[in-house]
This record gives C-alpha cells, structure tokens and sequence, in this order.
C-alpha cells in the first residue's frame, strides 16, 4: 500500500463514518479497486480509531460531564442542591442507555466478526441498498412520531438503548452504516433528533475501542504487509476528515435530512453488485 492510497482510504473512511452510507463497505470496495486484496482488518480499525478521536473532540464537553458523573459514584457531592441531583439522575441514565447499548452491539459483534472476515464485495454493495431502506423507514417513522409526541427526554430509555444496541450491532456488518442504522434505531423507538445524533457517536466509542484490542493481534501483520507510512498518513486523514464530515452531519440531523443519502447508496448499491467482483 502506497502513502497516497492510505490517504484515499483514510479520507473515505473519515467521511463515511460519520455520514450514513457505510465506512467498512466503502473501504471494502475501495481496496477492491486499488487491488488491495489481503489488507489486515486491524488496518481499518486503526482508522476506526482515528475517527473515534474525533468524535472524543467534538462531543468533549459531553464526555467530560459523564465521566465526572461516573465518578461522583464514589465520591459524592456533600449536600447537593436540586439541580445537581436532577443533573446526576440524567447522566447515570445516560451512562446505562451506553452500557446497555453497548453490551448487545458486543454479543452481536462477536458473531458478525466471522462473516466480515469471508464476506465479498457483492454482498458489501447489497448493504448499501439495505442502509438506504433503514434511513428511508426511519425517517417516515421519525416523522409520525414526531406529529404527536413532544419527548424531552435528554437519554435513551432502558428499552431504547437495547433497540439502539441492537442496530449498531447490525451495523458492524460492511455495507450497513453504523452511524446509519444507530441513529435510524433511534429515531424507530421515538429518540429526538439531537439526542440520537449525539449518542449514536458517544456510543461507538467503546465498541471501537472493543474491536481495537480484540484485532490488536495483527498490528505484527499490519507493520509487515502495509507499512507504518500508509498508516499513519492514512489515520491522520481520517481524523481531519471525519470531523469535518460530524460536525455537518450534526447540523443535518436536526433538520431531518438523512433520507436524502439514499438517493447515493441505492445507485451505488445496485452499479456495485453489477460490476464489482
């Protein structure tokens, strides 16, 4: 793998990450193109990551304010007031909605871990077409929902947060989006907008992190067929790009707009399985 390559993986990765068309899938095809047949999963993990520290900057305020609430846990405020009580309650739901969340996307991990390994191209275009059926559905229900209900709740209920796990499990199978099918899951089960954006991304933080250690196996593979260059040129892209790409995504969530990356994969999905092989 050249420098230049691992630039275009990383930019694509950083972009399709955070927008719903499918980060996994789009590198798929796209080492199908260069002719990249035998690159080590770690390698896209490593640029999973690079993303993740995007996603740590951008939501940092939000992180830190659970982390501090993790940690009042053990040491608690001495006669807090009514706002901090109310503040505490709200975080420790939210720190559940991750844990429970996160706890389904790792069972189902585990299983579609064997299939991305043999999984071809064809079947990788296939998931687009699938990305942009959930995002059309989910944008259909969102809007329902949105007719009578008024939710102000700023956390995914217990229920929520397994239907959210659940989707950002099927999201790890390449040509599913994460991003996607997290946030269409979360609009499915009435989320808001703003709430859903927000933690389809704080949530992918563990599970990247889980896929890092368990493909940390093949970083003496990585450093042998690939090359720390591509790597490194590759992850830095990835990071530059992918907050760009969040930050407008972000501001497209809330305006109800991610049906619209349908009209991009379904002709993606369809000329893919008919050319690629």
């Amino acid at each position: 793998m050249s420098i230049f390559q691992g630039i275009v993986l990383g930019v694509l990765q950083g972009i399709a990450e955070f927008l719903p068309i499918s980060s996994s899938g789009h590198l798929i095809v796209a080492q199908n193109l260069f002719g990249l047949e035998e690159v080590p999963l770690l390698f896209d993990v490593f640029l999973h990551v690079a993303t993740l520290l995007a996603v740590v900057l951008y939501f940092r305020k939000k992180i830190w304010e659970l982390i501090c609430s993790f940690a009042r846990i053990f040491v608690p405020v001495k006669n807090p007031s009514a706002a901090q009580i109310e503040k505490k309650s709200e975080d420790t739901k939210y720190i559940v909605a991750i844990i429970l969340a996160t706890f389904v996307t790792g069972v189902l991990g585990i299983f579609s871990s064997k299939i991305i390994s043999e999984i071809s191209v064809k079947p990788v275009c296939a998931g687009f077409i699938v990305t942009a059926l959930l995002l059309i559905f989910s944008s259909l229900i969102e809007k329902k929902h949105s007719a009578y209900s008024e939710s102000s709740l700023k956390s995914p209920s217990w229920k929520q947060s397994l239907v959210i796990g659940l989707a950002q499990g099927i999201g790890t199978l390449p040509g599913i989006s994460r991003s996607g099918s997290t946030i269409a899951g979360s609009l499915f089960c009435g989320v808001k907008r703003d709430v859903a954006g927000e933690f389809s991304f704080i949530v992918s933080i563990p599970a990247i992190l889980g896929a890092f250690i368990l493909e940390l196996k093949d970083l003496g593979e990585v450093s042998s067929s690939i090359g720390a260059e591509p790597v490194i040129a590759g992850c830095a892209a990835a990071f530059a790009s992918g907050y760009i790409a969040l930050s407008w995504l972000m501001r497209l969530i809330k305006k109800g707009r991610l049906e619209w990356f349908a009209c991009y994969l379904i002709p993606v999905g369809i000329l893919g399985m008919i050319f690629l092989h």
